[in-house]
Order: C-alpha cells, then sequence, then structure tokens
C-alpha cells in the first residue's frame, strides 16, 4: 500500500468560487475540508469544513455562492469555525474528480486549502493507481508531489499541518542551517532568502514548530 503527499493548485477557471475568495483576499488563512459525502446520482454533497479566519466575511462570500444550498458555521473561537454545506455539485470538480474515477484510492482527511486556494492532501493505494490518478489530472492543474512511498501510520505525513509559506520557510530554514547543531545560519539569513522582515520569517517558523509538534503529540 503506497501514498503520495501533494499539492494541488487548480486554475482560476476551475476554481469554486470560495476558493476563488480565499486566494484573492486575505479573510481565510486555512480551510481544511474534513469531511464529505457525495450523492453522485443526486449530483448532491455535503460537506464539513474548518476555517481560520474572518467569520462574517466568509458567510457573506458563501451568501453569494449560487450552487451552495445552505450552510451552517459554528465558532471554535475567535478566529476559527466550521461549516456545514449543502451543495450542487459543479462541472468543474466533477471533472477533476474523474481522475479518481474507477480507481481503488482513499483520500486520507484532512484536505487542507492555503491562502493560495491550493489543495494539499494525502492519496492512499497502489503505485499503478496513483499514478494514473496524478497522469489524469486535467491540465492546468499544477502538481507538487511532496512525497511519495509506502504508507506507514506510525510515521504519517504532516500533510495539511503546514501553510505553503510556513512549509517554505521550514525548507529555506534547514537549507540555510538553520535547525543545524551548532546552528550555521541566522534568523536575519533565513528572512533574507524568503524576502521578509525578520519578524514575519519568526512568525512562520514558530507556527511551523507548534503545528508539528502538536500534530506529532496528537498522534
Amino acid at each position: 500500500m503506497n501514498y503520495v503527499d501533494v499539492r494541488l493548485r487548480q486554475p482560476d477557471g476551475m476554481l469554486h468560487p470560495m476558493q476563488t475568495f480565499i486566494r484573492e483576499g486575505d479573510a481565510v488563512e486555512r480551510e481544511e475540508l474534513r469531511a464529505w459525502h457525495l450523492l453522485r446520482e443526486r449530483e448532491i454533497e455535503y460537506t464539513l469544513f474548518y476555517v481560520e479566519g474572518d467569520r462574517d466575511r466568509y458567510e457573506a462570500a458563501m451568501d453569494g455562492v449560487d450552487s451552495v444550498r445552505w450552510y451552517d458555521c459554528t465558532s471554535v473561537d475567535d478566529g476559527s469555525f466550521h461549516v456545514y454545506v449543502c451543495q450542487e455539485t459543479r462541472a468543474e470538480d466533477r471533472r477533476w474528480r474523474s481522475a479518481f474515477a474507477a480507481l481503488d484510492l482513499v483520500v486520507v482527511p484532512p484536505i487542507v486549502y492555503d491562502r493560495e486556494a491550493a489543495m494539499r492532501l494525502v492519496v492512499v493505494g497502489a503505485s499503478e493507481d496513483i499514478q494514473t490518478m496524478l497522469d489524469g489530472l486535467p491540465d492546468g492543474i499544477d502538481v507538487q508531489v511532496n512525497a511519495i512511498g509506502e504508507f506507514d501510520e506510525r510515521r504519517p505525513t504532516l500533510a495539511g499541518a503546514l501553510t505553503a509559506r510556513q512549509s517554505e520557510a521550514v525548507e529555506v530554514a534547514a537549507a540555510l542551517g538553520y535547525y543545524d547543531v551548532p546552528r550555521t545560519a541566522s534568523l536575519a539569513d533565513v528572512a533574507a532568502e524568503l524576502g521578509c522582515a525578520e519578524s514575519t520569517a519568526s512568525n512562520h517558523l514558530r507556527k511551523a514548530e507548534s503545528a508539528v509538534m502538536t500534530e506529532l503529540a496528537g498522534r
């Protein structure tokens, strides 16, 4: 049994209106699709999201999406909430999901959407089915394979634990030697490579470290 940890970035024309809202604004820092149920014969789907962002702006955007029949939001805290959605399946979604059709694959929740509205997910199955899925994705979807190999739940991937910018910050820090013992790169070096202020680089790294440690401790 194998897995692929992959990040998919859809072209603008293929995005769900809520993913366009995420990509073009700053209201949402992170969105996770935690559960879903598709009624293909009725072309209806039920989804459960966890969102970190501005609830008022998120709900205002949801109110303008034609495919959404109804939704219900429940706050977690001041900066996060759950969203239960019933919506009609869009033709654009059927198109990219067809890459999974008739394949013996399982998507391991959550599917995580970052500030660019790119989705990161872990897919488990036979290696040939995984390759068929990757080859069958529509043209225009940018595919970034983060890891691939034999699936072992004792050493779970951390897909979804980090945002794209946090992952970039950690990768840069590791490459420069920030995590070496003794340390061979400074925070200033990491910030310069990322093209941001030291305080911003520090924030990305601290959030990434917290997310990874929390994820590992929880498992």
